[in-house]
């Protein structure tokens, strides 16, 4: 029972530091009527389609197929970093760079260790976690903050992409850099992973989810309309797939709602934080990241400035550094773990030295461009 509890802890621990901040808020403004306009519920219903659209596509096989598609001709080991890179570069925009890591990382793992391609190892799984990040910050459905951000801010999709889209580009070179210094042309064995089989029947009716899930994002589709057509339509073809989705997540943002909305009607403590935060929005989300990751620095700071231009780039860029500073980047570290425990420590040197290489570079650019 105790090793449960520890296991519970360990895995939500920034859910239960949400809600222990959401409880103790509550003693400062005691629950009433406008508790109900701390929620933004178009964001929480619009992450759960999302999050269980993707389960589904991934259950159905397609991000494998994509995968195995990409890599059949592969035969260096340069060509191998750079597909699996830009597999979690790409999928992130569309999947959420949790999906991307879940997905990809595994499967790079898997096939370095059948190529018999053991060199690099740590730094392939950086490298592809910092483009998952990274390429995570093009879209609104990109990443969790960035959906809330996009929702909270009013931005249209093309005002959002001219925010995010520099950066993004800046990235791809940064990581066509790191592969071309870094990986030379060894020949690697071709592999394909080839355990199960593409689900043709789903896919479409997943797809047609998706770009209903995109027109939402967009405001074409009320998230309250969508999210029982995805609960029923999963319910009868998929109902794995919805054990899948991050529940622990959406009861973090339903927690820090509460938090950020009570701080909010506490008069001082507001025009503190807004004073604090003011002409410092970016690089104070990307330092808040670093400690608390950026999902919840995005809402705790997004209740004290409306600066949504610093707060979507710092809490993008404050996804590289710390280990914690994406929360997605534990996927990968725990991977790696399962497959190479004695690479652990080597992996988090290298993991922290390329992150902030990276965030230095784009936070150097931020200056420049905001």
């Amino acid at each position: 029972m105790k090793e449960r509890l520890l296991a519970i802890v360990k895995r939500e621990t920034v859910l239960l530091v949400a809600v222990a901040v959401a409880a103790a808020s509550c003693f400062a403004i005691p629950p009433d009527g406008e508790y109900v306009g701390y929620f933004d519920m178009q964001t929480i219903l619009l992450l759960f389609c999302l999050m269980a659209v993707t389960a589904g596509l991934q259950r159905a096989g397609l991000f494998r197929a994509v995968g195995n598609a990409l890599l059949r001709n592969v035969r260096s080991s340069r060509a191998l970093a750079a597909i699996l890179v830009l597999l979690c570069f790409v999928s992130s925009m569309l999947v959420t760079n949790d999906v991307a890591l879940i997905t990809f990382v595994p499967f790079g793992l898997f096939l370095m260790q059948v190529a018999g391609w053991k060199r690099r190892v740590c730094l392939t799984v950086t490298l592809m976690t910092v483009a998952a990040n990274l390429g995570s910050m093009l879209t609104p459905i990109g990443n969790p903050q960035n959906l809330y951000l996009f929702t909270a801010s009013g931005l249209s999709i093309p005002a959002f992409l001219r925010i995010t889209l520099p950066y993004v580009l800046l990235a791809a070179l940064l990581l066509t850099g790191a592969i071309v210094v870094f990986y030379r042309r060894e020949t690697v064995q071709a592999v394909e992973w080839k355990a199960g089989k593409t689900d043709g029947r789903r896919l479409p009716i997943y797809a047609l989810l998706f770009a209903g899930c995109v027109a939402s994002a967009a405001g074409a589709v009320p998230a309250l309309v969508l999210a029982p057509v995805v609960l029923v339509v999963m319910l009868l073809l998929d109902r794995c797939a919805l054990t899948q989705v991050d529940y622990g997540l959406l009861l973090t943002f339903l927690a820090l709602f509460v938090f950020t909305g009570n701080m909010g009607r506490i008069p001082a403590l507001h025009t503190f934080l807004e004073s604090t935060l003011a002409g410092r929005e970016m690089l104070v989300a990307v330092g808040a990241s670093q400690i608390i990751s950026n999902v919840p620095a995005a809402l705790l700071l997004s209740g004290f400035t409306e600066h949504w231009r610093a707060l979507i780039v710092g809490t993008n860029l404050g996804g590289l550094g710390t280990l914690i500073a994406s929360m997605a980047s534990l996927i990968s570290y725990k991977q790696l773990a399962i497959r190479h425990p004695e690479k652990k420590k080597k992996y988090l040197l290298v993991f922290t030295l390329v992150n902030v290489a990276f965030l230095a570079v784009l936070i150097l650019a931020a200056c420049i461009l905001e």
